[in-house]
């Protein structure tokens, strides 16, 4: 008995065996072969020619999505003071120390983006268990532990579809760029501004091929090749 859904394998049918498909064409028959009643998520799935075992041979930052992510996003920001009055200024949904730190202990974790300013870090570590599994916890290479005069540009990055990318165990780096709903020109702007950024990451220690495949999906869909040198060559004009 197969594992996959009859709709699952209607989908596989539509990509052709053996084909690398230009970004373009992929994200349309992305959004082709969706299926599910809801709006899927369409995602990029990226192997590395990293070795995550190295600390030379890591990859992690941020990529601003011009078409944004299809979604409202709630943005915390650890602060105190006149730090914490610029970020409700600013547009943050909420913003504290203590009383929001204490929340969070206790399980409420109401909001997509945590934002922190340095001085909050040493007790916001205390949330590593809460935040850390969720990947909340702010952090300086990711963007979002910025000093109190630069909150407003966090969290307006924030609002505009800000996503993380980071290499995992398997040396593949997994991150969205949508919703099955948006049009392909936006998915395509999109994925032109992570695939930018991850080529300007390439860190100091990569050797041999740095991106050996890249692969886009949606939610319940199957995965569909992209061609790699077309896809590395993408930026944002």
């Amino acid at each position: 008995m197969s594992k996959y859904g009859k709709k699952h394998i209607e989908a596989l049918k539509e990509i052709e065996q053996g084909k690398f498909y230009e970004p373009k064409e992929a994200l349309e028959l992305c959004k082709k072969v969706a299926s599910a009643k809801f709006d899927e998520t369409v995602e990029m799935h990226i192997r590395m020619g990293l070795d995550p075992r190295q600390a030379n041979q890591q990859v992690r930052g941020v990529a601003l999505l011009p078409a944004g992510l299809g979604k409202s996003v709630k943005v915390l920001v650890f602060a105190q003071g006149d730090a914490e009055k610029a970020a409700l200024a600013a547009g943050a949904d909420y913003a504290g120390s203590d009383e929001l730190i204490s929340k969070i202990s206790e399980g409420w974790l109401d909001f997509d983006i945590a934002i922190a300013t340095p001085d909050m870090m040493g007790r916001v570590g205390k949330l590593g268990k809460q935040l850390g599994r969720k990947g909340l916890m702010p952090n300086p290479k990711s963007g979002t532990v910025v000093a109190a005069n630069d909150l407003q540009r966090a969290i307006e990055d924030a609002r505009k579809g800000r996503v993380e990318y980071k290499l995992d165990r398997q040396a593949i780096i997994h991150v969205i760029v949508g919703k099955v709903s948006f049009d392909t020109e936006k998915l395509f702007v999109n994925m032109s501004a992570v695939m930018e950024a991850i080529v300007h990451a390439k860190p100091a220690g990569a050797k041999g091929q740095y991106i050996k495949s890249v692969y886009v999906k949606s939610t319940m869909g199957p995965g569909i090749p992209v061609d790699t040198r077309l896809a590395s060559d993408l930026t944002v004009a």
